[in-house]
């Protein structure tokens, strides 16, 4: 088994003058499930295509090691790609969309998916238009879990889904699909709901990879201080990449600073994926208006 199915260097694409990937250089480890993070705008959809061999490029990238551009048609035989769960069609028919991904999809097994579908309350004449949020959701789940893929693409999967859904959508995604295995990337805006899925977090911002790590390395790396009163001075002084008020004080964001050195000034935690999110983001901004301003 490959230690990393996808390696990506320099990789840049324009579009027109936009550049909506600048050098872009990341790799993602088999069985991993990855978190794509970044504002609109900031190159994640153009990061998939690339992916998926959905556009071209310059740079370098392997793909369960193959190129994109040149075995797109060979990649899709390891390769599922979903995006959110409205776009299936609504004027077709639930066995006729399980009869189109029986064709053209060599990896689908429509027996698993019948026997998922076995347990909801989903008929198989009945037209997309015509079932609830929540059995399309189920029947996009049919679909996803019977694809027997190495690496499985999910953009905004959950888009419009309200908690309920988006909560099984994930559950029935970690516990039925994901093996150890295969290799999972999610596209999203929810940070908060899939943060606890995710064994590998990407930031994107400006068509840059921002942060690039396994979820476990984390607390090594950020450590959030919730500082007591008369030590926000001495804090501020080792220069937190984001700060904010909480519970009446401030917290201070620190990267690259052991928690022995931070202990004495206060509370001590990791933060969450969405709190480094937006430090990051808005460390990144300052850093490009330093550097325009140089």
């Amino acid at each position: 088994m490959m230690e990393t199915i996808v390696n990506a260097r320099n990789i840049t694409k324009f579009y027109g003058d936009f550049k909506a990937l600048d050098r872009v250089n990341f790799s993602i480890p088999t069985g991993a499930i990855t978190g794509l993070i970044g504002p609109n705008g900031a190159g994640k959809t153009t990061t998939l295509k690339a992916l998926l061999g959905l556009c071209d490029f310059d740079g370098e990238l392997d793909v369960a090691g193959r190129d994109p551009r040149k075995s797109r048609h060979k990649l899709m035989e390891d390769v599922c790609f979903i995006a959110d769960v409205g776009i299936l069609p609504r004027w077709m028919k639930v066995d006729r969309a399980l009869d189109f991904v029986d064709s053209v999809h060599p990896r689908f097994d429509r027996s698993r998916a019948d026997t998922f579908l076995a347990n909801t309350e989903i008929k198989r004449r009945s037209k997309i238009k015509d079932l609830s949020k929540g059995m399309i959701t189920q029947l996009h789940l049919a679909l996803v879990m019977s694809i027997d893929v190495e690496l499985l693409v999910l953009d905004e999967p959950t888009l419009g889904l309200d908690i309920i859904y988006r909560k099984e959508f994930y559950d029935r995604l970690l516990n039925d699909y994901y093996d150890g295995n295969r290799t999972v990337i999610i596209s999203t805006h929810q940070v908060e709901e899939i943060e606890t899925l995710l064994t590998h977090l990407m930031f994107i911002d400006r068509g840059q990879i921002v942060l690039d790590m396994a979820m476990s390395n984390i607390p090594d790396q950020f450590v959030e201080v919730l500082v007591k009163t008369g030590n926000l001075d001495a804090a501020m002084a080792l220069g937190p990449i984001h700060t904010r008020n909480m519970l009446g004080k401030k917290a201070c964001l620190f990267e690259n600073r052991s928690a022995d050195e931070l202990a004495h000034f206060g509370e001590l935690h990791t933060p969450s994926v969405a709190d480094l999110f937006v430090a990051k983001m808005k460390s990144n901004k300052l850093n490009e208006r330093v550097n325009v301003d140089e």
